[in-house]
């Protein structure tokens, strides 16, 4: 079993409460409500930019000059992928809004995760959103409602689970599983799984946080 793999199996009633939110499948069938997707993606747009300071530590925290290299990729698909997404999609001013508590609560995790470890500690807080999107959107896209003209976010689920973006997340899935094979001890991989654990709670909330603002308005 990959590195990859353990840490979703030691959390997997997280893993599923993320993955399988009913927010997803509202994006599969284009039943979320509107207010619940907008909220999301204008908190999302300030997650990425704080994502993107993660991305840039990473290349700081990196050993080696591939490690650099690949850090710098992923910031680049950040900025210049990503971001433009959610500029398309919403007419609001994206960086004018304020910030979530669960947008902050996230974000802040990942980075402090980032300064107080390693590279490999990093990668394990960054992996649910970069992987886990991947994997999300994989799933929604083989649902007969994705893609229909009817629905609204056939946009957001074709970016991701769309080849650019998934090779993007089986890079950074495979740079993680080197990153274990020189560095993971059983006491390590202990503590990453925490770290992991977290992260892909913290995603939940996130979700949890759009999901809340479209009942509100119902």
């Amino acid at each position: 079993m990959s590195f990859f793999e353990r840490l979703k199996t030691e959390a997997s009633a997280e893993w599923r409460a993320y993955t399988e939110h009913p927010f997803t499948n509202g994006l599969a069938d284009g039943t979320l409500a509107e207010a619940a997707f907008r909220h999301y993606l204008v908190q999302d747009y300030l997650f990425l930019i704080e994502f993107a300071r993660a991305y840039a530590l990473s290349v700081y925290k990196s050993p080696k000059l591939a490690d650099m290299r690949e850090a710098a990729a992923g910031l680049s698909a950040i900025l210049d992928i990503e971001m433009n997404l959610h500029v398309r999609l919403s007419s609001s001013d994206l960086e004018q809004t304020p910030p979530a508590v669960e947008m902050l609560a996230y974000t802040r995790y990942v980075l402090d995760a980032g300064m107080r470890g390693d590279l490999l500690a990093l990668k394990v807080a960054l992996a649910p959103c970069v992987i886990g999107y991947a994997e999300i959107a994989t799933r929604l896209a083989s649902r007969p409602d994705a893609h229909a003209a009817t629905n609204p976010y056939r946009v957001w689920i074709a970016e991701y689970a769309g080849a650019p973006y998934q090779q993007v997340a089986a890079k950074a899935r495979a740079h993680l599983e080197g990153l274990a094979d020189l560095y993971v001890t059983p006491a390590r991989e202990a503590e990453l799984i925490v770290i992991f654990k977290e992260a892909t709670r913290l995603e939940a909330d996130f979700w949890e946080m759009g999901w809340r603002a479209g009942q509100r308005v119902e």
